[in-house]
Protein backbone atom coordinates (compact mmCIF):
# COMPACT_ATOMS: atom_id res chain seq x y z
CA UNK A 1 0.00 0.00 0.00
CA UNK A 2 1.52 3.55 -0.99
CA UNK A 3 -1.00 6.62 -0.14
CA UNK A 4 -1.53 9.65 1.08
CA UNK A 5 -4.31 9.21 2.89
CA UNK A 6 -4.12 9.30 6.28
CA UNK A 7 -6.65 7.78 7.84
CA UNK A 8 -6.23 4.44 5.31
CA UNK A 9 -2.68 4.13 5.81
CA UNK A 10 -3.64 4.11 10.02
CA UNK A 11 -6.05 1.93 9.63
CA UNK A 12 -3.87 -0.77 7.70
CA UNK A 13 -0.91 -0.04 9.92
CA UNK A 14 -2.12 -0.93 13.26
CA UNK A 15 -3.04 -4.07 12.37
CA UNK A 16 0.55 -4.68 11.54
CA UNK A 17 2.23 -6.92 13.67
CA UNK A 18 6.44 -6.76 14.42
CA UNK A 19 7.43 -9.46 12.47
CA UNK A 20 8.26 -7.93 9.30
CA UNK A 21 11.71 -7.92 10.21
CA UNK A 22 14.42 -7.21 12.87
CA UNK A 23 13.68 -3.54 14.10
CA UNK A 24 17.37 -2.98 14.02
CA UNK A 25 20.40 -3.67 11.21
CA UNK A 26 22.54 -5.79 11.61
CA UNK A 27 25.69 -3.97 11.04
CA UNK A 28 25.96 -0.22 9.24
CA UNK A 29 28.72 1.27 7.13
CA UNK A 30 30.03 5.06 7.20
CA UNK A 31 31.87 6.87 4.15
CA UNK A 32 34.80 9.22 5.21
CA UNK A 33 34.97 12.85 4.76
CA UNK A 34 37.50 12.73 2.54
CA UNK A 35 37.33 16.34 0.29
CA UNK A 36 34.72 17.45 3.06
CA UNK A 37 33.54 21.06 2.37
CA UNK A 38 30.34 22.89 1.23
CA UNK A 39 28.56 21.26 -1.67
CA UNK A 40 27.04 24.20 -3.46
CA UNK A 41 24.66 22.12 -5.43
CA UNK A 42 23.31 20.93 -2.20
CA UNK A 43 23.33 24.06 -0.45
CA UNK A 44 20.58 25.36 -2.95
CA UNK A 45 17.97 23.09 -1.03
CA UNK A 46 19.56 22.34 2.20
CA UNK A 47 19.06 24.77 4.57
CA UNK A 48 20.25 23.41 7.62
CA UNK A 49 23.98 23.85 5.61
CA UNK A 50 26.24 26.73 7.45
CA UNK A 51 27.82 29.11 4.83
CA UNK A 52 31.41 28.67 6.18
CA UNK A 53 33.50 27.51 8.74
CA UNK A 54 34.27 24.22 7.31
CA UNK A 55 37.07 22.16 9.19
CA UNK A 56 38.36 19.14 7.36
CA UNK A 57 40.34 17.72 10.32
CA UNK A 58 38.34 17.74 12.94
CA UNK A 59 35.66 16.71 10.71
CA UNK A 60 37.69 13.47 10.23
CA UNK A 61 38.69 12.82 12.97
CA UNK A 62 34.83 13.74 14.76
CA UNK A 63 33.78 10.81 11.87
CA UNK A 64 36.38 8.35 12.97
CA UNK A 65 35.28 8.50 16.33
CA UNK A 66 31.94 8.20 15.89
CA UNK A 67 32.79 4.89 13.61
CA UNK A 68 34.86 3.86 16.98
CA UNK A 69 31.35 4.48 18.97
CA UNK A 70 28.87 2.76 16.79
CA UNK A 71 31.41 -0.01 16.27
CA UNK A 72 30.89 -1.01 20.50
CA UNK A 73 27.09 -1.83 19.26
CA UNK A 74 26.87 -3.24 15.78
CA UNK A 75 29.89 -4.15 13.29
CA UNK A 76 30.80 -0.80 11.63
CA UNK A 77 32.26 -0.50 8.51
CA UNK A 78 34.32 2.68 6.77
CA UNK A 79 34.90 2.94 2.74
CA UNK A 80 36.81 5.75 1.52
CA UNK A 81 35.65 9.19 0.61
CA UNK A 82 35.75 10.62 -2.45
CA UNK A 83 37.89 14.04 -2.61
CA UNK A 84 35.76 15.45 -5.62
CA UNK A 85 32.69 14.62 -3.90
CA UNK A 86 32.37 16.88 -0.43
CA UNK A 87 29.41 15.69 1.04
CA UNK A 88 29.92 11.91 0.49
CA UNK A 89 30.01 11.35 4.30
CA UNK A 90 26.05 10.93 3.56
CA UNK A 91 25.73 7.55 2.22
CA UNK A 92 22.07 6.74 3.41
CA UNK A 93 20.92 9.20 0.91
CA UNK A 94 22.59 7.10 -1.28
CA UNK A 95 22.70 3.23 -0.45
CA UNK A 96 19.74 1.53 1.54
CA UNK A 97 19.05 -2.64 2.26
CA UNK A 98 16.41 -5.21 3.01
CA UNK A 99 17.56 -8.47 3.36
CA UNK A 100 20.03 -9.90 0.47
CA UNK A 101 19.54 -6.35 -1.35
CA UNK A 102 21.03 -3.52 -1.89
CA UNK A 103 19.18 -0.10 -3.24
CA UNK A 104 20.95 2.41 -5.29
CA UNK A 105 19.06 5.84 -5.35
CA UNK A 106 19.07 8.76 -7.87
CA UNK A 107 20.01 11.72 -6.21
CA UNK A 108 18.75 15.03 -7.16
CA UNK A 109 22.18 16.79 -7.69
CA UNK A 110 24.80 16.16 -10.02
CA UNK A 111 27.33 16.22 -6.95
CA UNK A 112 26.08 13.50 -5.39
CA UNK A 113 25.02 11.37 -8.53
CA UNK A 114 28.40 9.55 -8.62
CA UNK A 115 28.42 8.08 -5.49
CA UNK A 116 25.95 5.76 -6.97
CA UNK A 117 28.40 4.93 -9.21
CA UNK A 118 30.89 3.78 -6.82
CA UNK A 119 32.42 -0.11 -7.99
CA UNK A 120 33.39 -0.89 -4.31
CA UNK A 121 30.45 -0.54 -2.74
CA UNK A 122 28.34 -2.62 -4.52
CA UNK A 123 30.72 -4.58 -5.27
CA UNK A 124 30.86 -5.39 -1.77
CA UNK A 125 27.40 -6.42 -1.63
CA UNK A 126 27.00 -7.94 -4.28
CA UNK A 127 30.20 -9.99 -4.34
CA UNK A 128 30.94 -10.19 -1.02
CA UNK A 129 27.77 -10.46 0.64
CA UNK A 130 26.13 -11.35 -2.27
CA UNK A 131 23.21 -9.27 -2.09
CA UNK A 132 20.68 -8.59 -5.19
CA UNK A 133 21.43 -5.03 -6.46
CA UNK A 134 18.47 -2.89 -7.47
CA UNK A 135 19.38 0.06 -9.11
CA UNK A 136 16.95 3.42 -9.12
CA UNK A 137 20.33 5.38 -9.67
CA UNK A 138 19.64 5.69 -13.86
CA UNK A 139 15.82 6.63 -13.89
CA UNK A 140 14.78 10.50 -13.61
CA UNK A 141 12.57 10.55 -10.60
CA UNK A 142 14.78 11.82 -7.17
CA UNK A 143 14.74 9.24 -4.25
CA UNK A 144 17.01 9.86 -1.36
CA UNK A 145 16.57 6.78 0.05
CA UNK A 146 16.50 7.05 3.80
CA UNK A 147 16.85 10.45 3.65
CA UNK A 148 13.43 11.16 2.00
CA UNK A 149 11.90 7.51 3.70
CA UNK A 150 11.92 6.69 7.58
CA UNK A 151 11.17 3.08 7.71
CA UNK A 152 9.84 1.15 10.85
CA UNK A 153 11.50 -1.99 9.89
CA UNK A 154 9.67 -4.22 12.63
CA UNK A 155 6.36 -3.77 10.90
CA UNK A 156 7.12 -2.79 7.48
CA UNK A 157 6.34 0.83 7.55
CA UNK A 158 7.55 3.63 5.34
CA UNK A 159 6.81 7.77 5.93
CA UNK A 160 8.01 9.36 2.82
CA UNK A 161 8.25 12.87 3.28
CA UNK A 162 8.33 14.94 -0.80
CA UNK A 163 10.37 17.39 -1.35
CA UNK A 164 12.67 18.40 -4.57
CA UNK A 165 15.12 15.62 -2.95
CA UNK A 166 11.96 13.07 -3.75
CA UNK A 167 8.80 13.39 -5.76
CA UNK A 168 5.84 10.36 -6.09
CA UNK A 169 7.32 8.04 -8.68
CA UNK A 170 10.48 8.11 -6.32
CA UNK A 171 8.32 7.16 -3.31
CA UNK A 172 7.32 4.38 -5.35
CA UNK A 173 9.73 2.91 -6.41
CA UNK A 174 11.28 3.09 -2.77
CA UNK A 175 8.53 1.81 -1.44
CA UNK A 176 8.67 -1.15 -3.88
CA UNK A 177 12.33 -1.86 -4.08
CA UNK A 178 12.40 -2.00 -0.45
CA UNK A 179 9.26 -4.34 -0.42
CA UNK A 180 7.03 -2.69 2.25
CA UNK A 181 3.89 -3.19 3.41
CA UNK A 182 2.74 0.55 3.67
CA UNK A 183 4.05 3.85 3.07
CA UNK A 184 2.59 7.17 4.07
CA UNK A 185 3.84 9.74 1.37
CA UNK A 186 3.43 13.41 2.61
CA UNK A 187 4.48 16.82 1.82
CA UNK A 188 7.16 18.25 3.94
CA UNK A 189 7.00 21.96 5.32
CA UNK A 190 8.61 24.77 2.69
CA UNK A 191 12.33 24.58 3.29
CA UNK A 192 12.67 20.66 4.37
CA UNK A 193 15.35 18.91 2.42
CA UNK A 194 14.97 14.96 3.99
CA UNK A 195 12.26 13.45 6.24
CA UNK A 196 15.08 11.96 8.53
CA UNK A 197 16.03 15.39 9.82
CA UNK A 198 12.38 15.90 11.42
CA UNK A 199 11.09 11.76 11.80
CA UNK A 200 13.15 8.92 13.24
CA UNK A 201 11.67 5.72 14.13
CA UNK A 202 13.56 4.07 16.91
CA UNK A 203 13.56 0.13 17.18
CA UNK A 204 10.71 -0.17 15.86
CA UNK A 205 8.38 1.15 19.05
CA UNK A 206 9.08 4.61 19.59
CA UNK A 207 9.51 7.71 17.76
CA UNK A 208 10.95 11.35 17.83
CA UNK A 209 8.53 13.70 15.64
CA UNK A 210 8.92 17.32 14.54
CA UNK A 211 5.82 18.49 13.48
CA UNK A 212 7.14 21.89 12.00
CA UNK A 213 8.89 20.17 9.77
CA UNK A 214 5.75 18.67 8.14
CA UNK A 215 3.28 20.47 5.64
CA UNK A 216 0.74 19.15 7.32
CA UNK A 217 -0.14 18.61 11.25
CA UNK A 218 -2.40 15.96 10.87
CA UNK A 219 0.41 13.93 9.32
CA UNK A 220 2.55 14.19 12.21
CA UNK A 221 -0.12 13.55 14.53
CA UNK A 222 -0.88 10.35 12.74
CA UNK A 223 2.69 9.17 13.13
CA UNK A 224 3.13 9.72 17.02
CA UNK A 225 -0.55 8.17 17.17
CA UNK A 226 1.32 4.75 15.66
CA UNK A 227 3.68 5.15 18.54
CA UNK A 228 1.96 6.42 21.59
CA UNK A 229 3.11 6.02 24.57
CA UNK A 230 6.59 6.46 23.06
CA UNK A 231 6.19 8.99 20.67
CA UNK A 232 8.29 12.43 21.89
CA UNK A 233 7.38 15.42 20.01
CA UNK A 234 9.99 17.82 19.49
CA UNK A 235 10.47 21.50 19.39
CA UNK A 236 11.44 24.08 16.61
CA UNK A 237 14.83 24.39 18.29
CA UNK A 238 15.07 20.63 18.56
CA UNK A 239 14.80 20.18 15.49
CA UNK A 240 17.38 22.45 14.39
CA UNK A 241 19.77 21.13 16.53
CA UNK A 242 19.49 17.66 15.00
CA UNK A 243 17.76 15.90 17.43
CA UNK A 244 15.33 14.36 15.25
CA UNK A 245 18.02 12.97 13.15
CA UNK A 246 18.16 10.37 15.09
CA UNK A 247 18.83 6.47 15.28
CA UNK A 248 18.79 3.17 17.00
CA UNK A 249 20.78 0.13 15.72
CA UNK A 250 19.70 -1.66 18.51
CA UNK A 251 17.51 -2.25 20.95
CA UNK A 252 19.14 0.02 24.21
CA UNK A 253 20.59 2.64 22.77
CA UNK A 254 19.34 5.50 20.87
CA UNK A 255 22.17 7.91 18.95
CA UNK A 256 22.60 11.72 18.30
CA UNK A 257 24.80 13.86 18.01
CA UNK A 258 25.96 15.91 21.30
CA UNK A 259 24.79 19.00 19.85
CA UNK A 260 21.27 17.39 19.42
CA UNK A 261 21.28 16.17 22.71
CA UNK A 262 21.98 19.28 24.36
CA UNK A 263 18.92 20.89 22.98
CA UNK A 264 16.77 17.93 24.05
CA UNK A 265 14.71 19.27 26.82
CA UNK A 266 14.35 16.94 30.15
CA UNK A 267 10.78 15.69 28.92
CA UNK A 268 12.30 14.04 25.96
CA UNK A 269 15.03 13.02 27.86
CA UNK A 270 12.84 11.06 30.34
CA UNK A 271 10.39 9.77 27.43
CA UNK A 272 13.71 7.84 25.97
CA UNK A 273 14.72 6.27 29.14
CA UNK A 274 10.84 5.40 29.86
CA UNK A 275 10.58 3.72 26.28
CA UNK A 276 13.74 1.39 27.67
CA UNK A 277 16.68 3.69 25.51
CA UNK A 278 19.84 4.98 27.16
CA UNK A 279 21.11 7.83 24.73
CA UNK A 280 24.38 8.63 23.62
CA UNK A 281 25.99 11.49 21.82
CA UNK A 282 29.21 11.75 19.75
CA UNK A 283 30.33 15.31 18.83
CA UNK A 284 29.48 16.46 15.43
CA UNK A 285 29.68 19.84 15.26
CA UNK A 286 32.06 19.74 12.02
CA UNK A 287 30.04 17.58 9.87
CA UNK A 288 26.85 19.37 10.83
CA UNK A 289 27.84 22.02 9.27
CA UNK A 290 27.20 20.31 5.65
CA UNK A 291 23.66 20.13 6.75
CA UNK A 292 23.28 16.75 7.94
CA UNK A 293 23.96 14.99 11.27
CA UNK A 294 24.53 11.79 12.63
CA UNK A 295 21.75 9.67 11.24
CA UNK A 296 22.75 10.73 7.84
CA UNK A 297 25.57 9.67 8.19
CA UNK A 298 24.77 5.66 8.63
CA UNK A 299 24.07 3.35 6.12
CA UNK A 300 22.25 0.64 7.72
CA UNK A 301 23.36 -3.03 6.93
CA UNK A 302 20.04 -5.38 6.86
Amino acid sequence: MLTRDIGTFLAFARDCAPDFGPATARAAFLVAPDGFGRAEESATDNLYMASAGFDATRASAQHRELQRALSAVVPTLCFPGDPHAPDALFPNNVFATAPGVLVVGRMRHPVRRREAERPDIRGFFRDVLGYAVRDLSTQPHPCELTGALVIDRARGLGFCGLSERCDEEGARLMHEALGLRATLVFDLAPGEYHTNVLLAVLAGRAALVCPAGFADPAVAAAVASLYAPHAIELSVEEQAAFAGNAISLSSDVVWMSERASKALCPGGRGALAAAGFELRAPALDAIEAAGGSLRCCVAEIF
